[in-house]
């Protein structure tokens, strides 16, 4: 998909992360407004979530999409990496989709496996569409840059699964690529096995990075860990993201993954979005709490 193409199909609503992608990963900004081009990437939003470690999940959501649209230097774009629901009630989606209309900047949007709880993810798609003739993943070029978006959640039971399919395609799409062309990949589960006990990896994975390891420079962002953590494999960099609802313990200091309840000001400081700068094929990346 040509930029323009891209902008035009996402212009129904806007904003997200922003993000730099170069030779060497992703590189940290002094500050979260980068003069030249960049994105914004925000996830788990968890609309619809009510328990005590978030009770206002829409009100810290409407926090970030007025950080993000308070920025001197808007986005390109926005890309929420998925959990974008807690129940994929049509009440939650409609609620989700009015206020990430609200943003700025236009918006791609990622399934995550709580917006797959009602039949799989076809409520999402209907919702959120992607690109036409898509079955949810697909690809655009800007900037210099090579963005590809995965769906690695089809439902709640299959997540951390690409398929055949899906595969399939990712490698005629990188096929005619040179080696020196920077990639960022989106997903919502980590494509490499960052907690396998805890379902924090993707089964099939290995087969997509194998085709992504040729490349000089890989930036591969994601959510669903509800907090920053950063991996290095090769030349490809790994970063999951800061959720906009509530973090979740770190891998193994917990019995299990779940919702983290902390005082509210220790909250906000646990929660935010990340804006990546593009410029020169190197990443710059700063995660930007709301505290």
């Amino acid at each position: 998909m040509r930029r323009g193409d891209f902008l035009s199909h996402v212009a129904w609503t806007g904003a997200g992360i922003a993000y730099v992608l170069g030779a060497r990963g992703i590189v940290r900004a002094a500050d979260g407004t980068p003069p030249g081009a960049y994105f914004v990437q925000i996830s788990d939003s968890h609309i619809g979530f009510k328990q005590p470690a978030n009770p206002d999940v829409a009100g810290t959501l409407k926090q970030t999409i007025d950080r993000i649209n308070a920025l001197p230097n808007q986005p390109q774009f926005v890309v929420h990496t998925g959990d974008v629901t807690h129940l994929s009630t049509p009440e939650q989606f409609d609620l989700a989709k009015q206020m990430l209309g609200t943003l700025r900047a236009p918006v791609v949007v990622l399934p995550g496996e709580h917006d797959a709880l009602a039949g799989g993810a076809a409520r999402f798609l209907s919702v959120f569409p992607p690109k036409s003739g898509s079955t949810g993943w697909f690809s655009w070029d800007a900037g210099g840059i090579h963005y590809v978006a995965l769906v690695n959640v089809f439902d709640f039971e299959a997540m951390g699964l690409l398929g055949n399919d899906q595969l399939a395609w990712l490698e005629r799409d990188l096929t005619p690529l040179p080696k020196s062309q920077p990639i960022v990949v989106f997903a919502h589960v980590p494509l490499y096995a960052l907690y396998p006990q805890w379902g924090w990896t993707t089964e099939d994975g290995a087969k997509a990075l194998a085709l992504l390891a040729r490349f000089d420079a890989v930036t591969v962002l994601n959510g669903h860990i509800h907090q920053v953590i950063e991996h290095t494999q090769g030349n490809i960099r790994f970063a999951t993201a800061n959720a906009t609802a509530y973090p979740q313990p770190a891998p193994g200091s917990a019995p299990k993954p779940g919702p983290l309840t902390l005082p509210p000001d220790v909250l906000l400081a646990r929660i935010g979005y990340r804006t990546v700068e593009m410029k020169g094929g190197h990443a710059t990346a700063d995660d930007v709490s709301l505290a």
